[in-house]
């Protein structure tokens, strides 16, 4: 399973990249105004250097609602880098304009799904990548890895070449549960990648080699 990091903090992507862990980012509006990113060239100059962080694929959102709006402005996206993937959200409008994407090779990755149904529309369209939001079903009170088990075994059913980023993640658990599953991508907060790391028994058991080491010397 490849691990994303979902963030648009460079200093976060910079760490993450350095664990030998990171195959790609995901951001989102909220996420680049987390950064205090103000303006198109500003927003265009910070991808640019995400991707010149991380080799892989970086995904940046367009904010159009219209079909001819957000196809504009995704070949604009794509125009920053070759590893730019737009992300486009579950609407009528979007599907549109991911097929016209699809069919000049611009990859895509649809978000905001919460059903299988959407990511099975998603994928017809020709998405590169669908986003089910694990972590937001789980809020009211729906079972989120239930989805990314339907849609992982209905893409695998039909062999969609559309991969399933598992988004939305909130705790460790959420990534054992979408490896378990099969799904190929988990993009996960730097939060939740230090976390894990982290195991109380592999402090205890250094603290303890440390210890014993010093006898040694």
């Amino acid at each position: 399973m490849k691990f994303f990091i979902d963030t648009a903090n460079l200093n976060e992507i910079r760490a993450a990249y350095e664990l030998g862990i990171l195959d790609g980012v995901t951001t989102n509006p909220s996420l680049i105004a987390k950064e205090g990113i103000k303006g198109r060239e500003a927003f265009r100059n910070h991808i640019k250097t995400i991707c010149e962080i991380v080799q892989g694929p970086v995904s940046a959102e367009a904010i159009s609602t219209r079909m001819e709006e957000i196809v504009t402005e995704a070949r604009d996206l794509a125009s920053i880098d070759p590893n730019v993937v737009v992300k486009i959200p579950m609407t009528r409008e979007g599907l549109r304009a991911v097929k016209v994407l699809a069919e000049e090779n611009i990859k895509t990755n649809v978000t905001l799904i919460f059903t299988p149904i959407q990511a099975i529309i998603a994928a017809k369209a020709g998405a590169t990548y669908v986003s089910p939001f694990v972590g937001r079903l789980d809020d009211i009170s729906s079972h989120g890895m239930a989805v990314i088990k339907d849609i992982v075994e209905i893409f695998a059913n039909y062999m969609f070449d559309t991969e399933v980023i598992v988004a939305s993640i909130r705790h460790p658990m959420h990534v054992l549960e979408a490896a378990r599953l099969g799904a190929d991508i988990a993009t996960i907060p730097f939060g939740v990648i230090e976390k894990l790391i982290q195991h109380p028994l592999t402090d205890v058991g250094l603290k303890n080699f440390l210890e014993d080491w010093k006898k040694v010397e």
